[in-house]
């Protein structure tokens, strides 16, 4: 068979870099003549329920392609749906695979986190034992950059970018009043701690904030913390915190699993959104001060407004080295590997994706200072380069204007 035609999908949650990626894939498809380029609406679990449109006759003019790469979330809408080992349910495979017979489909491509590689992983074992010779390739995103495999993952560095601006703008709130105040601003990180590490790119010449900086590849200890924010009011009367919502005790019990502020999700599994708010308990009761609490939650995710040009243009490049790289090869993620931070280089490569799936990327311990309140040198030069650059955003009316997204509603 001749005729190319690939499907393509996202899933898990939203970043301002997804939509880039998906653009490179569907520009890159398009220069090599797809016939069609098929795109799931919600991902695997969209197509299993027959959900699809062709992109090719949607994105026909450059235009409304860029607009797609500097639009945030996922064009194509979502899902968090785990296949089935084969020996569980065959059937959902066989279903997926009729419908990929039905369509002509040459090669897929599935824009995601850990859990979307592991469908990538899965997909691409059925099609070894079933000798279809369907190319399966996994192209990473997530904001938390814990993805094994690649230097860092599209959507993170704009993430970072958000974080940091959001703690230099924290920094001057809390700078205005001369009395003792404690700021404790947490952020998303369950397990890894790269979105709160960032938050130490706000410092400069006229700002030491954060003060100090908790991630949860590292033990908490109540008596040090407390001890810590002595120390700054040594030097200072406003003190301000970067923590992961993710921070354990030295038991490895989350810090905010017995709080009346937790939620359980469907399957019992904490949803952290606490951390802070026990955190200003504690220092309420020992500093008896002024003591806020400020949850970033999602909005990281989105703001194509502050967003990392660096990101938006590798998103894209790896979105169209993963058509190039399906030409040949099938079970795979498409990988950073950088090459110098100064000046910073990276290049694409391409991993087997059955060595990613499942596993998570921590920051590496030598990376967080010995005292475990704050980065080393080394991480803040990983992370200076992924959050350099402006995005052009459109507007209209006096906001944003993305892309249409009714076709999700």
């Amino acid at each position: 068979m001749n005729e190319k035609n690939c499907i393509i999908g996202q899933s898990g949650g939203p970043t301002v870099a997804i939509n880039a990626s998906l653009a490179g894939v569907i520009s890159r498809a398009q220069d090599l003549g797809f016939k069609h380029i098929y795109g799931m609406i919600n991902g695997i679990k969209g197509l299993i329920e027959n959900r699809y449109t062709d992109l090719n006759l949607i994105f026909q003019s450059p235009e409304l392609l860029n607009t797609l790469k500097e639009s945030p979330a996922m064009y194509l809408g979502s899902c968090r749906y785990k296949l089935k080992d084969i020996n569980q349910d065959k059937k959902q495979y066989e279903l997926l695979f009729h419908k990929f017979e039905e369509l002509n489909i040459t090669d897929f491509y599935y824009i995601g986190g850990n859990d979307s590689m592991d469908t990538v992983a899965k997909l691409s074992e059925y099609a070894k034992i079933t000798h279809s010779d369907i190319h399966f390739v996994g192209i990473p995103k997530t904001i938390d950059n814990d993805l094994m495999g690649t230097d860092h993952t599209p959507g993170f560095g704009s993430a970072a970018k958000y974080v940091a601006s959001s703690m230099l703008e924290i920094a001057y709130d809390s700078s205005i009043y001369n009395l003792d105040s404690v700021t404790i601003v947490e952020i998303m990180g369950r397990n890894a701690g790269w979105l709160t590490a960032a938050s130490a790119l706000a410092r400069s010449s006229f700002n030491e904030a954060p003060d100090l900086i908790y991630l949860p590849e590292v033990p908490f200890i109540k008596e040090n913390f407390l001890n810590d924010i002595r120390e700054v009011f040594k030097r200072k009367r406003s003190v301000i915190i970067a923590v992961s919502e993710g921070i354990k005790n030295a038991d490895g019990d989350y810090l905010d699993q017995d709080s009346k502020y937790v939620k359980k999700d469907a399957f019992g599994h904490i949803l952290h959104s606490g951390t802070g708010k026990v955190l200003e308990t504690i220092v309420f009761k020992e500093f008896q001060c002024k003591v806020r609490s400020i949850e970033l939650n999602v909005l990281q995710r989105c703001a194509m407004h502050n967003a990392s040009k660096t990101d938006i243009e590798e998103s894209f490049r790896i979105g169209v080295n993963a058509v190039n790289a399906s030409e040949n090869h099938t079970g795979i993620m498409m990988c950073f590997k950088r090459l110098s931070n100064h000046p910073y280089l990276i290049e694409t490569e391409y991993k087997n994706v059955v060595d990613i799936a499942n596993k998570e990327q921590r920051i590496p311990i030598e990376w967080i200072n010995k005292k475990h309140n704050d980065i080393t040198p080394e991480l803040y030069d990983y992370l200076y380069p992924l959050i350099q650059g402006e995005v052009n955003v459109t507007y209209k009316d006096g906001i944003p204007f993305y892309i249409n997204i009714s076709h999700l509603k």
